[in-house]
């Protein structure tokens, strides 16, 4: 992600992250509770140095189920502690005692049946606690740094664990494009949203060097704060302005596939001018069927707050809705070793 622009001039100093399991930790924040009733049983699991495949993977085992049966709304880190719940269905079936998952790495938090399964996504985001050590920048830079974070929120970058290691998935995704064979279907759409991903942060790399990805441009697709849903501006009016300043709405940056862009004028010539520099990513993705749609080009913080606990450690707390990144809050103010 160095090379992407940076929207309040860059890290402020080095630090470091995930020194220990403690210095990162997720809470996921589902936004509903178990229904009590149904064949399903969601599971509020606390781990640390765990991914959630490996948990899943337990889930299935202990309740002698398929792997299918299992389910969860987001992938979280491995290096960090986090809660986060998944769902085992049990059609007909009493629970087993599920403190039998329980070990030095997962613990159980909470239990209740539910009448659906759990689909990725289906969550409304995550809080975060973040340490960051061996911090080594002046107070005053970083203090503001975090006061324009908390103000303007962040570009709404994709984080690296999007691309794989050393970003290998565009690369990937590029030998799907032409001619490889790939078999698998997680793999083959893990390819292509690194594809799609990586054209979306040039997009917006490209607005925060001009400065206007917290503005509106004329013919800007405009997203409604904590939805999906959007709608073009043809003009940028005095209403709309007022609403992008207030947070009520955000520009939007291309998901690229086929079908239409929704944005025209100036918007739409900073899209297809990115676009025309990466040629055989867009036409892969259009030959593949993967269909256009949008995202925010603003990240808003919830609950945002920081506190300095020793002369070089950091503290962050914040909250971010879903599909959005830790790394991108990060990388506005520390240069993360």
């Amino acid at each position: 992600m160095r090379n992407l622009a940076y929207a309040f001039g860059g890290p402020a100093g080095k630090g470091r992250i995930r020194t220990e399991i403690d210095d990162f930790v997720v809470d996921e924040q589902l936004g509903f509770e178990p229904t009590g009733e149904g064949e399903h049983v969601l599971l509020r699991i606390e781990k640390r140095g765990e991914n959630s495949e490996r948990v899943a993977q337990r889930l299935a085992r202990h309740a002698g189920v398929p792997k299918v049966a299992v389910g969860y709304a987001g992938m979280k880190d491995r290096n960090a502690r986090t809660t986060q719940w998944f769902s085992v269905q049990l059609p007909g079936r009493e629970a087993p005692d599920w403190r039998g998952i329980e070990s030095e790495t997962v613990r159980l938090l909470a239990s209740g049946r539910h009448n659906r399964k759990l689909k990725k996504g289906a969550l409304t985001g995550n809080r975060f606690r973040i340490m960051v050590r061996g911090l080594s920048a002046a107070h005053e830079t970083v203090l503001q740094r975090l006061n324009s974070v908390a103000e303007q929120g962040v570009p709404n970058y994709f984080g690296p664990q999007r691309f794989g290691r050393d970003g290998q998935n565009v690369s990937k995704a590029i030998g799907l494009f032409q001619g490889r064979r790939v078999r698998d279907r997680h793999q083959r759409g893990l390819y292509l949203s690194a594809a799609r991903s990586y054209l979306f942060n040039h997009i917006l790399s490209e607005r925060v060097a001009l400065e206007n990805w917290n503005r509106a441009l004329a013919g800007d697709a405009m997203m409604l704060d904590g939805t999906q849903r959007y709608f073009k501006a043809d003009a940028v009016t005095e209403a709309i302005r007022n609403r992008v300043e207030i947070g009520d709405i955000h520009p939007t940056g291309a998901l690229w596939g086929t079908g239409d862009p929704d944005v025209s004028g100036a918007a739409s010539a900073l899209e297809t001018g990115i676009a025309a520099r990466h040629d055989v990513l867009c036409r892969g993705l259009e030959a593949q069927g993967v269909a256009m749609s949008r995202r925010s080009l603003r990240l808003p913080l919830g609950h945002f707050c920081w506190e300095f606990p020793q002369e070089d450690c950091l503290l962050l707390t914040f909250f971010l809705p879903a599909g959005s990144y830790a790394t991108a809050v990060l990388r506005e103010f520390i240069d993360l070793d």
